[in-house]
């Protein structure tokens, strides 16, 4: 019981340690820098944070937070993105913190759903604001709010105005296994739970949601 004890003290301790530190770099983030550093992200993520393409992602309005542990996290290979490789390698925490600082300053992409398929457009809004009970699938609203603008204080991100393709790349690679960079596998859990449908039409919902 001791060692138990003493094991929850050290990691109640680094946790501590690590939302401190977290907490300075955060304060000290410098959205100018960070736009300098960010000309490079332009080809794939657009000049104004918006992506052209529906295969990366839109990072304009982002969560600074969770922008800056991605890219952290791509840095020290916790989450494999090959698109990415060496991009970041040279990156500090305070330069993650910096670029990040500058997106979530950047107006977030307003889209609009395709409203064809009502049904389906009918599903993904149920499945964000709702989940599925029956399928065990909890609200996403839960914990990116009900518009979409995540938590910061949480590392939750943002998921409004997001493109479809991606939101459903990385459902399926949630699904699969192949990124892991979620606390407590909590979204690993999630899309392993959902249908490709259900990706596919509570992605279409996110694009207009705002």
């Amino acid at each position: 019981m001791r060692k138990l004890l003493a094991s929850l003290a050290i990691i109640m301790g680094a946790a501590g340690t690590a939302h401190a530190q977290s907490a300075e770099l955060s304060a000290n983030a410098d959205a100018a820098a960070g736009e300098e550093m960010a000309q490079a992200c332009a080809a794939c993520h657009g000049d104004d944070g918006v992506s052209q393409m529906g295969t990366f992602p839109n990072l304009a309005g982002q969560q600074a937070s969770y922008t800056a542990k991605q890219i952290m996290e791509i840095r020290d290979g916790t989450r494999p993105v090959p698109q990415m490789a060496g991009q970041v390698d040279d990156f500090s925490d305070q330069d993650a913190w910096d670029v990040a600082a500058y997106y979530a300053e950047l107006e977030a992409n307003k889209g609009q759903a395709d409203d064809e398929d009502v049904e389906a457009l009918e599903r993904g809004e149920a499945l964000y604001r709702a989940g599925d009970l029956t399928q065990g699938i909890p609200a996403c609203a839960a914990c990116h709010t009900p518009t979409g603008e995540g938590i910061g204080s949480a590392e939750y991100p943002a998921l409004s105005g997001q493109h479809p393709e991606y939101v459903v790349s990385t459902l399926g690679d949630f699904a699969a296994g192949e990124r892991s960079n979620d606390p407590g596998a909590v979204m690993r859990d999630i899309a392993d739970k959902m249908r490709d449908s259900d990706m596919e039409a509570v992605a279409n919902y996110i694009l207009g949601l705002h």
